[in-house]
């Protein structure tokens, strides 16, 4: 009997075949599957703006822009308020120190200059009723102590006398008794006497003096509200030329109100605003330097105001060196300044890629220079013309500088 043998399981070498085909398939599919989710955008290469990357130095500056303002800004304040009476400078004219500006009319200050007069001729009137009195007095006195002193001296002359004769028995001592006790009357008299007159000169030195002190305490008051009267004159606050003056004729004018301001111009300053971007990087003494008619002219950071305001904040700047001639208030400079020193570093050329992506990634275009490619970046400071890439490029690379905005979400740029 014949036995049926089975036939041995394996690849045969034409399954080989169907093989390699299933794979192809497979391949061709995960392309079409997976390699389109890569969101791809296309362009025409000419609409865009390429750079390179390249080594060399970076200088750490930035461009900003200033306009030309006086040194100095003196502000004019009304010490007085009234009335304007008289306008004698207009606005742009060139002023000395103590020119009177505006004349100002008062008449409640008029009141009380008349009042404290009327009331400085009474306490004078006063003060020479006091002395006249205080005078007769120390009259007085020192003659009613003249008299007790001469009887004392009688009396006393009196007493010795009795007491000489009383001791010989030559007269009673009724007689003596009473010479004793009229001169003890006397030196009593004449004490209280000096005593009073003594009191009498102390008060009218103390009441003298209070009333000086009053005396001049008044005459300083009415010369305070002189001085108020000679401040309804405004007078030009320091040489320079008068800016801006808000007083018009029959104006009311409020005590304290700002009314003009007077522009030194024995020198110039540059007010800028810079980006709150560099407001850690931005100090005092920075050096900077803007360029007229081919030529340089340094600057000297002086001031950082630290109030923020729409993103900025300001700088003024003033001249170390020589000044351009025709340098004038108002004019505006484009100004380079230096926040440190320069280094070695990769450079990226600036482009409004930078808006829409924050310096945090870049297409790079490949060397066959068909397609560019999304790829993260770092990026340190900038200049005007330059970033300095940190990581993420290679010297010599293509990049796209232009704006993004049409890239919408696209990682990959096919450029035709």
């Amino acid at each position: 009997m014949d036995i049926q043998l089975e036939k041995k399981k394996g690849l045969r070498p034409k399954h080989y075949g169907y093989i390699a085909l299933g794979l192809l398939l497979l391949f061709v599919g995960w392309k079409l599957l997976f390699g389109s989710s890569v969101s791809t955008f296309r362009t025409e290469k000419d609409r865009l703006s390429i750079a390179q990357v390249s080594a060399g130095k970076f200088d750490d500056y930035i461009t900003i822009n200033g306009n030309v303002a006086p040194i100095a800004t003196i502000y004019m304040d009304a010490y007085e308020g009234g009335r304007v009476a008289e306008k004698l400078i207009e606005e742009g004219t060139m002023v000395k120190k103590g020119d009177i500006i505006l004349k100002l009319e008062n008449m409640n200050l008029y009141e009380q200059i008349l009042a404290s007069e009327s009331n400085l001729a009474l306490k004078q009137n006063d003060l020479r009723s006091t002395k006249l009195t205080f005078d007769s007095r120390q009259v007085e006195g020192r003659r009613s102590l003249a008299t007790a002193s001469t009887d004392l001296q009688r009396l006393k002359r009196n007493f010795e006398q009795n007491e000489a004769l009383y001791a010989d028995e030559l007269i009673s001592k009724e007689t003596y008794l009473t010479s004793k006790e009229n001169y003890e009357l006397a030196q009593k008299q004449y004490d209280i006497v000096k005593v009073q007159t003594e009191q009498d000169d102390e008060l009218r030195k103390t009441s003298l003096s209070g009333l000086d002190t009053d005396l001049n305490r008044m005459q300083q008051t009415l010369s305070m509200v002189y001085e108020r009267l000679d401040h309804l004159n405004v007078r030009a606050p320091a040489d320079g030329q008068l800016g801006f003056l808000d007083a018009e004729i029959g104006q009311n004018i409020a005590q304290g109100q700002r009314i003009g301001q007077v522009n030194v111009l024995t020198d110039f300053k540059i007010e800028a605003e810079i980006d709150e971007h560099y407001i850690d990087r931005v100090k005092r003494d920075l050096s900077a330097s803007l360029e007229r008619n081919g030529k340089e002219f340094p600057l000297r950071l002086r001031k950082v105001y630290p109030e923020v305001r729409n993103g900025r904040f300001k700088v003024d700047l003033v001249f170390t060196g020589e000044k351009p001639e025709t340098i004038r208030a108002g004019q505006s400079y484009n100004i380079k300044l230096q926040l440190g020193a320069s280094s070695d570093a990769l450079l990226l050329p600036k482009g409004g890629f930078f808006q829409s992506t924050g310096g945090q990634w870049i297409f790079v275009v490949n060397p066959t220079g068909d397609e560019a490619i999304k790829r993260n970046i770092r990026v340190g400071k900038q200049n005007s013309r330059y970033y300095e890439v940190l990581e993420g490029l290679e010297k010599g690379e293509q990049v796209i500088t232009s704006n993004y905005d049409s890239f919408g979400e696209a990682e990959r740029i096919v450029l035709k």
